[in-house]
C-alpha cells in the first residue's frame, strides 16, 4: 500500500482549513445537519416571548389591529430584519377590524355569557329589551321563507349554529331573521366549549342586525323553556367598533438558492382576541423562525422564503392579500408552500394531500410533500393522523388563488386535541415541548429535501398574463361531509 507523503497530507489539511475558514463558506444542507440545529430551548424561548407580549402589550392577546399584534411583528422583525445573507420586508394591507367594546345579554334579568360576532351592528347604548322567539331549526333556518308564520318583528331570535348551504355557519342564521324584521339574533353553539370567535364574514352593517353567540347549554335551556310555552323577555346590548385598519405580513427570504424555484414556509402571527394564541399559532411562528435560522448556515439549490401572516383569524386575510397581488413572474417562481398552524399539542397531523383517506385532492406535487412527511415520521416511530383539507388555514390561499402544491402539519382539530383552542388558556402552559420539537425537525427535514431536490420532485405549471388559474373548487370536500367526519377546525377563528 502506498501512503501519501507527510507534505501532501499537510497540504490537503491546509487547503481544507482554508476553505472552512473562508468568510461566507457554508456546508451543504443535509437533513441530519439541519435537524440537529433545531433545539427545544430556542423554540420555547420564542413561545415565552410571544406569551409575554400578549400580556404586556395586548391585554392578553396578539390579535390583528391591537398592540399585541404590532409587538409580535416587532419581535419577528428583531430576528429577521437584519439577518445576514437574507432579505426581509413587511407588506402593509388593509383589513376590517372589529372589537366589542361592551356586550350584555340578560334572560329574564339573569346575566348570560355572550360573545359578539365580528362585524355585527351595534345596538343603541341603552340596548334593547324584547321577547325571545325560536327561529326555524336545521337547514330551514337558513331561509327567510321558512319564517312564514313566525312573528319575529322587533323580537330577538334564538337559533342554533348550523352550516347553511349559502350564507355560512353564522351569517346564514342571522340574515334570514334580519330580513324578517328581527331586532337581534342570538346563536347558540353546537359544541360544548366556550364561544370565543365567530364572524359574519362581511362588513354590511345595514344588512344584518346585532348578533351574539352563546354556550350550547344555555341555548338549549332557553329553547326548552320556549318550547314548553314560556314567554321569555331578554335584554341585549352590544357596542362594537368596526373599521378598516392597516396591518402587516412579515417576510424574509434567503439570498442562497435559485430565485426561479422558491420554497415558501408560512405561519400566522396573530391570535384571536380571546387569548394569547401560543399554540394557535405561536407554535407555527416559532417553528418557521427556527427553521429559517438553521437554514442560514447551509448551501442549497432552491430559495427559501418565510412568511408570518397577519389577520389570519379574521379570514386568512394576510395570505389572501399576498397571493392575490403576486405578479405572474412571482407566481411562476413559486414551487411549493408549507403551512404550520397549531403544531405543539395533540396528534401529529399530516395533510391528506392525495385524498387517499378523506377524498379531497391537493394540486399535483402536493402528494410528494405528504409522502416525505409520512416517511420522516415513520422513521422516528411517530404515528401520524391524515388531516382533512378544510381550507381552514393559510394554505387555502395558495390552493384556491394560485393552485400551488402545498402541505401542512397540524396537531389536532381544535377542541378535540386542545381544550384551550381559541381560549384565554392558550398560554405558555398549553404547548407540549416534545410535540413542537418533533414537528420542527420534520419541517427541517422537509426543507433539506425541497431546498436541494424540490425542483426535480415537484412539477411546475407556468402561467402567463392572459391565462386564468384553474378553479380547484371541485376538488374540495363539502362542508357537511367535513362536519360529519367530526372536523371542527374548519376555519382558524373565522367561523362565518
Amino acid at each position: 500500500m502506498k501512503f501519501p507523503s507527510i507534505a501532501a497530507v499537510l497540504s490537503l489539511a491546509s487547503a481544507t482549513a482554508s476553505a472552512t475558514s473562508t468568510p461566507g463558506w457554508k456546508p451543504r444542507m443535509s437533513s441530519r445537519r439541519i435537524q440537529a440545529d433545531i433545539k427545544t430551548r430556542n423554540l420555547w424561548e420564542h413561545l415565552d416571548k410571544l406569551d409575554e407580549i400578549a400580556f404586556k402589550h395586548g391585554n392578553g392577546n396578539r390579535a390583528f389591529g391591537l398592540p399585541g399584534y404590532a409587538a409580535s411583528v416587532d419581535y419577528i422583525w428583531s430576528h429577521v430584519g437584519n439577518a445576514t445573507g437574507a432579505t426581509a420586508w413587511k407588506q402593509d394591507f388593509p383589513a376590517w377590524f372589529s372589537q366589542v367594546q361592551s356586550i350584555s345579554l340578560k334572560v329574564d334579568g339573569e346575566e348570560t355569557y355572550v360573545h359578539g360576532l365580528s362585524y355585527s351592528p351595534s345596538t343603541s347604548e341603552e340596548g334593547l329589551t324584547a321577547e325571545l322567539v325560536l327561529g326555524p331549526e336545521g337547514e330551514a333556518g337558513c331561509s327567510a321563507d321558512n319564517y312564514d308564520g313566525i312573528d319575529v318583528e322587533g323580537k330577538i331570535v334564538l337559533t342554533q349554529r348550523f352550516r347553511c348551504p349559502t350564507g355560512g355557519t353564522l351569517a346564514g342564521r342571522v340574515l334570514p331573521a334580519a330580513q324578517r324584521g328581527a331586532a337581534a339574533v342570538i346563536i347558540y353553539s353546537d359544541v360544548s366549549t366556550k364561544p370565543t370567535a365567530g364572524s359574519l364574514g362581511e362588513v354590511a352593517l345595514d344588512k344584518y342586525v346585532p348578533a351574539g353567540y352563546i354556550y350550547q347549554k344555555d341555548g338549549e335551556a332557553i329553547k326548552e323553556r320556549l318550547e314548553a310555552g314560556e314567554k321569555i323577555e331578554a335584554y341585549f346590548q352590544q357596542t362594537q367598533t368596526v373599521e378598516e385598519r392597516i396591518t402587516q405580513n412579515v417576510f424574509v427570504e434567503t439570498e442562497e438558492g435559485d430565485p426561479n424555484n422558491v420554497i415558501m414556509l408560512g405561519a400566522h402571527l396573530d391570535s384571536v382576541q380571546a387569548g394569547p394564541g401560543i399554540n394557535d399559532d405561536g407554535s407555527g411562528t416559532s417553528l418557521i423562525l427556527e427553521v429559517f435560522k438553521a437554514a442560514q448556515k447551509y448551501r442549497f439549490k432552491n430559495k427559501l422564503r418565510f412568511a408570518w401572516w397577519g389577520a389570519e383569524e379574521n379570514g386568512l386575510l394576510g395570505s389572501e392579500h399576498y397571493c392575490s397581488t403576486l405578479e405572474v413572474e412571482e407566481i411562476n417562481n413559486l414551487l411549493a408552500y408549507l403551512n404550520f398552524d397549531m403544531v405543539s399539542r395533540g396528534y401529529f397531523g399530516v395533510s391528506d394531500n392525495d385524498g387517499s383517506v378523506h377524498g379531497s385532492v391537493a394540486p399535483a406535487g402536493s402528494e410528494v410533500i405528504q409522502k416525505i412527511y409520512l416517511e420522516h415520521f415513520a422513521s422516528k416511530g411517530l404515528e401520524t393522523h391524515p388531516t382533512i383539507l378544510t381550507n381552514g388555514s393559510d394554505y387555502a390561499s395558495f390552493w384556491q388563488i394560485l393552485n400551488k402544491p402545498f402541505g401542512f402539519l397540524h396537531t389536532g382539530t381544535g377542541t378535540e386535541q386542545d381544550d384551550c383552542y381559541h381560549q384565554a388558556c392558550d398560554t405558555l402552559s398549553n404547548p407540549d415541548p416534545k410535540t413542537i420539537t418533533a414537528n420542527a425537525k420534520a419541517a427541517a427535514h422537509m426543507v433539506s429535501i425541497l431546498s436541494m431536490e424540490g425542483h426535480k420532485l415537484i412539477p411546475k405549471t407556468p402561467i402567463n398574463s392572459t391565462m386564468s388559474l384553474p378553479n380547484p373548487e371541485s376538488r374540495t370536500l363539502d362542508i357537511e361531509e367535513l362536519l360529519a367526519l367530526g372536523e371542527r377546525h374548519l376555519g382558524c377563528g373565522h367561523d362565518l
